[in-house]
């Protein structure tokens, strides 16, 4: 039981612009929950031609109280305050301008045993369709000379908290060691069939299903809405770059910080070590 969200979109940059902003994304006015962005390592393959960056990004984030609502209390502990605070997101990245795409990859690293959020972006260097045949090869097209880099998002939600209410009823019933056949096999060799262990109720395990899926379902609806704000975030710092180059880049975010405080209250600020960068994806 695994969700899916994927959308595709265009910026009208070419993908040494739309990295350099991907990069130097926030803060900007559709980031106000972002807190901090620290780059872990960064380092380029000299014999590749990539440049690989992992960085850290802490956001203000809680559980959607949808969700909330569908826990135990047990399961959240006294300190948690209903799923409010901060959370990480680690994000990995690779920009290959010889091939033309960078890859990137952002993970949660809290709330994992609720709902585990991968998001997954490729951006391309744009191709110039008109010289193609209906038989060529995606793969060698030439990149056109039209400055527009293409998109693609997808972001995976999985609940490991419903399979793992599955796996403690499992073994309650079945003992620890619970390898058995969950139902009747039968050997093509030998017809040989082998007892099925006995089946657990039907609402018992509609139960665990039903409580997975929906705390995927709501994940998703959340990673809806705020897709379409990541996309808009970026279109705000290409077109400073537009308009003012770098300068302007940084002179927005200067212009977006103060807000940021606001934002998160008093004694907070936006903080960073090695440079603002960005994370994309919210459970978070």
């Amino acid at each position: 039981m695994v969700k899916f969200y994927t959308t595709n979109y265009s910026y009208d940059f070419p993908l040494p612009t739309v990295s350099l902003a991907y990069f130097l994304r926030y803060p900007n006015p559709y980031s106000k929950h972002v807190v901090s962005s620290d780059v872990i390592e960064r380092r380029f393959d000299s014999e590749t031609h990539r440049l690989h960056t992992t960085r850290l990004h802490l956001k203000k984030s809680k559980l959607p109280s949808a969700v909330l609502r569908l826990l135990p209390k047990s399961f959240m502990g006294s300190k948690e305050k209903g799923g409010d605070g901060e959370s990480y997101i680690l994000e990995t990245s690779t920009v290959d301008m010889k091939s033309g795409y960078m890859v990137t990859e952002s993970r949660n690293l809290d709330w994992t045993g609720v709902l585990s959020v991968v998001e997954r972006q490729v951006y391309t260097s744009a191709r110039d369709t008109s010289t193609l045949s209906e038989h060529s090869s995606d793969s060698r097209r030439p990149l056109s000379s039209d400055g527009r880099t293409d998109v693609e998002t997808t972001v995976t939600l999985r609940s490991p908290f419903g399979e793992q209410k599955w796996k403690q009823r499992r073994s309650r019933d079945y003992g620890p060691d619970s390898n058995l056949p969950s139902a009747q096999t039968t050997t093509s060799s030998s017809s040989f069939e082998v007892e099925a262990p006995p089946k657990i109720g039907f609402f018992r395990s509609w139960g665990t299903q039903s409580l997975q899926r929906s705390i995927e379902t709501l994940g998703l609806r959340r990673t809806e809405k705020s897709q379409p704000n990541a996309t808009e975030g970026m279109k705000v710092v290409l077109e400073r770059f537009r308009q003012g180059g770098t300068v302007g880049v940084i002179e927005g975010m200067r212009k977006d910080r103060p807000e940021m405080f606001a934002g998160a209250g008093a004694g907070s600020a936006w903080r960073h070590v090695k440079g603002p960068d960005d994370g994309d994806s919210d459970i978070v």
